[in-house]
């Protein structure tokens, strides 16, 4: 899971609306402070966002790894390969476009099952404007189109906006218990 999902910094200040975000990236070195005696508030350096003295809260650190992991990802052809043939997990993958009705009727039964399947399967989407080779490798004539990955195989497909039992129901086949 990339760091970026992971870590969140944010300062909030009682009384008013104000709040400082920053996502690290992997690339950034994080030096969390250490409070012994003799250290003032003065010598501490927060070089990795923004630190506000009207803020009366000090900075909070948050770990969104849960979070990463219960939403639908976005897969293209240049990240196919790792998040979806090379998975330990099954894998659902949603076949969509964003000019698709039925699909956006699908999107939210497939942002549930991402958090009801959560750690037990990893939920992505696919864009077929954005990515049309592997549609076409896959045999993608209709969306949506939901298929389902395991040990990097296609074992089955669903096709147009079923309902969150259906979907579930085959979920079940490949989800080891």
């Amino acid at each position: 899971m990339a760091l970026e999902n992971c870590l969140q910094v944010s300062n909030t200040r009682v009384g008013g609306v104000q709040c400082h975000i920053h996502t690290f990236s992997t690339k950034e070195k994080l030096n969390l402070p250490t409070f012994n005696k003799g250290l003032k508030k003065s010598a501490l350096s927060y070089s990795s966002f923004r630190y506000s003295k009207t803020n009366s809260r000090k900075p909070l650190f948050v770990c969104k790894a849960r979070e990463a992991l219960d939403q639908v990802q976005v897969v293209t052809e240049s990240t196919w390969n790792n998040s979806v043939i090379a998975s330990e997990n099954p894998v659902l993958v949603e076949f969509w476009a964003p000019w698709c009705g039925p699909c956006r009727m699908i999107a939210p039964v497939i942002d549930e099952l991402a958090k009801d399947y959560s750690g037990k399967i990893n939920c992505y989407k696919l864009n077929t404007d954005d990515s049309p080779n592997i549609a076409t490798q896959y045999g993608i004539r209709s969306i949506p189109t939901v298929l389902f990955f395991k040990n990097g195989e296609k074992k089955e497909s669903v096709i147009g906006a079923v309902p969150k039992s259906t979907l579930s129901a085959t979920i079940e086949k490949y989800v080891e218990q």
